[in-house]
């Protein structure tokens, strides 16, 4: 079985076609950016596009995939060289305490302004919600979205 990971094709193994989507990520191909919360997805730390929308990868079948694009951290930039605006908007906003949501919680954002590219405080509330973090830099994540709506900060794929 192949699967498309940032633009890059991937064989699964037999023995790894029963696995979550987000143990291939990371232990089969080495993507260590979506980590594992909560394993119900409850947390949103494990949140990746599949063909653009957000899913939660650690109760997505890899077999479920397909021959859908999958978009993890590490491939929402353009390039290697450059942060996507989500990204230069968190470290400018100082988002991250911890980290460990983060991840989870730019590609969930970046969805959000892809498809909603001027978007209230009550539609980031709701597209942010399922995303949890101990930290408490709740009020972080709305000014960093906030910043980059209405400037196509979404658009990666």
């Amino acid at each position: 079985m192949q699967i498309t990971v940032n633009r890059q094709p991937h064989t699964v193994p037999a023995q790894w076609q029963q696995e979550k989507l987000l143990h291939v990520l990371r232990e089969l191909v080495g993507l260590v950016g979506s980590k594992f919360g909560c394993g119900m997805a409850q947390c949103g730390a494990c949140t990746v596009w599949l063909d653009g929308a957000p899913v939660r990868s650690c109760v997505t079948p890899v077999a479920a995939v397909g021959a859908r694009a999958v978009t993890t951290i590490e491939g929402l930039a353009p390039s290697n060289e450059t942060l996507h605006p989500v990204q230069r908007a968190w470290l400018a906003h100082q988002v991250p305490q911890c980290g460990y949501c983060q991840a989870g919680q730019i590609m969930a954002a970046a969805a959000l302004l892809r498809d909603m590219p001027a978007p209230t405080d009550a539609q980031i509330d709701a597209a942010m919600a399922g995303h949890l973090c101990r930290c408490g830099t709740q009020h972080r994540v709305r000014a960093a979205i906030r910043s980059l709506a209405g400037a196509g900060a979404g658009a990666s794929s």
